[in-house]
């Protein structure tokens, strides 16, 4: 007998597999230097926002403003 899948462990592994289509999509092209910036920004914003407010709303809101400074510097740099 095989175990009867439930609905949500259905919906998780489609999710799951959309997300790594989409994300093996994303490495068919080299990334501009805005959305690097957007990254970077946002891994950093996240850890100064923990390091300071200590909470999930700092993390969130120092990654979110981090991912919009990042992108603003990222676009003002030439690719090299």
């Amino acid at each position: 007998m095989t175990p009867q899948r439930t609905p949500t462990l259905r919906a998780l592994t489609v999710a799951t597999a959309l997300a790594g289509a989409l994300a093996l999509g994303g490495c068919a092209h080299r990334p501009t230097n805005a959305q690097v910036g957007t990254g970077v920004g946002a891994v950093a914003g996240g850890l100064v926002g923990n390091a300071v407010f200590g909470s999930t709303l700092g993390t969130v809101g120092g990654a979110a403003a981090g991912a919009l400074i990042g992108n603003e510097v990222g676009k003002n740099q030439r690719r090299r």
